[in-house]
């Protein structure tokens, strides 16, 4: 007995769904479109970025030179300089990094490898990357009340270095704690396999793979704190310092500092200086990450 064939016919389509001859269209105009997109999205603040710079290259450029590097705070704007301000960001990045590095970079090390998950843990996590977030005014407030009143460190380098060592310090936690992660674990098995301890695992390493990540997150939140003016408001820095400091009670001022003063003069000749300023603090930003970029691409060879 025989079978007759019986046709075959497609399943009914549901509504709205395009066929697909109708997508060969569509696809390469919405990626092109997405495409054109993320290249405006990155042209138009690479052009603004660069029209500000050129403003403030322009504007400077009387003004930029070794005297202006080298001279100090003046009536006069004209003989005006940067030294003293120079000195102060670099004496507030050397003592930040000192008290922000050993303490962020330990108790990442204590929350990855030591710590056991656990509500306190997971609440010392919540709270550390809360406090990446809070607006750096509110650490000019708690550097205010608790280094300059409550210690009686006064309005000096220690207190503005503690001040901006508490800003950075849930960064560097963080970026730390990232950089242990990328560690695989089977090098942790490794070295407990062939009889080494949880401290010569870590030391001998450990450590030594993930420096290029945690010298990377260290650079990059001093480079965010060398141009913070707000908790150095806060805390009392002063906006005239015609000497250099020379020890931690010392009173200083900062790069930004000195923008700001320069900026609330009436003169209009020191919006030269104000200017010069900028194009200083941006060669000193620039200089942090290209040495972050350089240190990464160096250690990570060695890796």
């Amino acid at each position: 007995m025989s079978q007759e064939s019986l046709p075959v016919t497609a399943p009914p389509r549901a509504s709205g769904i395009p066929r697909a001859g109708e997508l060969e269209g569509v696809r390469p105009a919405r990626h092109a479109l997405f495409l054109a997109l993320c290249v405006l999205a990155l042209i138009v603040p690479l052009a603004v970025l660069g029209l500000l710079l050129a403003s403030a290259l322009h504007v400077s450029a009387p003004r930029l030179g070794w005297e202006f590097l080298t001279g100090y705070p003046s009536r006069h704007a004209t003989s005006a300089g940067i030294l003293p301000a120079l000195a102060g960001s670099a004496a507030l990045l050397t003592l930040t990094a000192g008290l922000a590095v050993p303490l962020g970079v330990g108790a990442a090390i204590y929350l990855e490898e030591y710590a056991r998950p656990n509500r306190l843990t997971s609440l010392i996590e919540v709270n550390i990357s809360n406090l990446a977030g809070v607006p750096s005014i509110l650490y000019g407030l708690l550097g205010l009340e608790v280094f300059v009143r409550a210690l009686g460190l006064g309005r000096s380098l220690i207190s503005g270095a503690a001040t901006l060592a508490l800003l950075v310090l849930p960064m560097v936690i963080m970026t730390s704690r990232e950089a242990l992660r990328t560690v695989p674990s089977s090098l942790r098995e490794a070295c407990y396999a062939l009889g080494a301890d949880r401290w010569t695992t870590l030391r001998c390493v450990i450590l030594p793979s993930c420096l290029p990540g945690i010298l990377t997150g260290v650079i990059l939140s001093l480079a965010r704190a060398v141009g913070e003016t707000a908790p150095l408001v806060t805390i009392g820095a002063l906006t005239y310092v015609a000497v250099l400091p020379d020890s931690l009670g010392s009173a200083f001022t900062a790069i930004p500092i000195q923008i700001f003063n320069w900026v609330s003069r009436p003169q209009a000749e020191f919006r030269a200086n104000a200017a010069a300023g900028v194009v200083v603090l941006l060669a000193l930003t620039g200089a942090l990450n290209g040495l972050c970029i350089w240190l990464r691409v160096r250690l990570g060879r060695r890796a």
